[in-house]
């Protein structure tokens, strides 16, 4: 089923991945962020345009399906004047302008969990408003990734939306049914690898040690230490790792540590913990943990895509 999607915000292009695997062609990609750039051209051969607030929205081709993981700004004006206008000032203003430029016949959008409660309630509001306004209908939930087979925990908001036009009902639309966790944290975890540019600093595995002896910690090949601090340190007993965040980039002891090996996940480990496969190419260091961070989960934006395409009919 030939369809056409645009990918903005793109960052690692984890819904791009999921797209094209149901026989979508990406036609327009942005993201502001030049190493973020690099990173997408190396595996999808393609450099992604720059700051989308700088770029006409009718510049952009035009396309079914419209993907964006918009930053979570605050909505300065949100829960105040409800309506379209209430979007500016935000990127979130960037997804709108597009949406009613190009009228996409549906869109997907990904945020953090946090969206649903900010400002009591009237981001969320707001925003649904405004879809409304456009004339679509949506359907939203946050989905944790530990319930589609990826061994992380990490709950996101999900939006799926319809054109009210397109004579499809969005109430048909299922997210999906929790699965099985097959793959475990002590799967993704190697055993031998270079652990040259990973050895954490010796003030960070005191304080790991630290707390280890403190909370009385069963150490085992698995368990990781996380937002390492002199004062804390939060620990993964289990086979579901912590939520990875952007932190990871900013330096520190913000990269968890696999305390058994004394050194910190590997950029590598950190992708398949977002579901990412082998063979996606990523630099390494922090800019690299930063964009990880970042990123969408692909096997849920491939449950969503599945979902989407099946239900829709692009022909």
């Amino acid at each position: 089923m030939a369809f056409n999607f645009i990918d903005l915000f793109c960052g690692l292009g984890g819904f791009r991945l999921a797209f094209e695997k149901v026989g979508g062609k990406c036609v327009f990609s942005s993201d502001i962020d030049l190493h973020v750039q690099k990173t997408y051209e190396m595996n999808f051969g393609e450099l992604p345009h720059g700051d989308i607030t700088k770029i006409e929205a009718k510049e952009i081709p035009d396309h079914d399906i419209l993907c964006a993981g918009f930053p979570c700004q605050p909505f300065s004006t949100a829960g105040k004047r409800l309506g379209f206008e209430d979007a500016r000032g935000t990127l979130f203003f960037d997804v709108v302008r597009i949406i009613k430029e190009k009228k996409p016949k549906a869109f997907i959008l990904e945020n953090v969990k946090g969206l649903t409660n900010h400002d009591d309630g009237n981001t969320l509001k707001a925003i649904l408003d405004i879809i409304d306004d456009l004339d679509y209908d949506c359907k939203f939930d946050v989905l944790n990734a530990k319930n589609y087979n990826v061994p992380q925990n990490r709950e996101r908001w999900y939006c799926i939306g319809i054109r009210k036009d397109y004579g499809v009902d969005i109430s048909d639309f299922s997210f999906p049914e929790h699965e099985e966790l097959t793959t475990k944290l002590s799967d993704i975890i190697e055993k031998n690898i270079d652990t040259t540019d990973y050895i954490v600093s010796e003030a960070c595995g005191r304080n790991i040690k630290t707390f280890v002896e403190k909370k009385n910690i069963n150490v085992q090949p698995s368990t990781l230490a996380y937002d390492i601090r002199p004062s804390r340190c939060h620990f993964v007993t289990g086979d579901i790792s912590n939520c990875l965040t952007a932190k990871m980039g900013t330096g520190g002891s913000n990269v968890a540590v696999v305390i058994a090996q004394n050194r910190k996940l590997t950029e590598r480990e950190c992708l398949r913990l977002m579901g990412f496969p082998d063979e996606y190419k990523i630099g390494k260091g922090y800019q690299a943990y930063k964009q990880i961070g970042n990123s969408v989960v692909v096997p849920v934006i491939c449950r969503l895509a599945e979902e989407l395409v099946s239900l829709c009919d692009f022909e």
